[in-house]
């Protein structure tokens, strides 16, 4: 690739970004080794768990594992999805609906997670597919992708709570 370039000025710089992405590749790889088995050491059944979900691998699994850190401060479902930024908050007094607002309220790592992990979710599973297709055609390709998201996040808090693996066709269905 260096070869392509004709000013020796450029190559070397070239050649000097190469080597430190190599080293920084190294790193990173020994740092991601060292923190997977770390999350194994903290829990590692509940992370094995959340990788039973298609799509979710080693970083979206300790992402979420991490930022949940205990499921049982969450009484409810409900609470966990706000939280994770799953919903909007309504602005409601007086019976008079105001719109929505409290868009920086929650965890916005979970959010990314999830939200992650429903497009991943979507590479790796045929059913998730036909039921985002489904989702689109009623809600359009943006929401579709936020219920998506919104429906992972109850997964997981009930895949926490009760200590079961992922079960596609629970998800599927409900």
């Amino acid at each position: 690739m260096v070869e392509r370039f004709a000013d020796a000025s450029v190559r070397k710089s070239i050649e000097t970004d190469l080597k430190l992405l190599e080293h920084y590749d190294e790193l990173i790889t020994d740092l991601e080794l060292y923190i997977v088995r770390t999350a194994k050491l903290h829990d590692a059944d509940t992370f094995h768990r959340l990788r039973s979900i298609p799509g979710v691998g080693k970083i979206l699994a300790m992402t979420i594992l991490y930022e949940v850190h205990d499921i049982d401060r969450f009484p409810r479902v409900q609470e966990f999805c706000s939280y994770g930024r799953l919903v909007k908050c309504s602005r409601e007094s007086a019976g008079k609906h105001q719109g929505f607002g409290g868009q920086k309220i929650g965890n916005v790592h979970l959010k990314w997670a999830f939200s992650e992990a429903a497009v991943s979710f979507l590479s790796k599973c045929a059913e998730g597919r036909a039921l985002v297709e489904r989702l689109r055609r009623k809600h359009g390709k943006g929401k579709a992708l936020s219920i998506l998201a919104h429906k992972l996040g109850r997964a997981v808090y009930y895949m926490m709570a009760r200590g079961k693996t992922f079960d596609m066709q629970r998800f599927v269905s409900c």
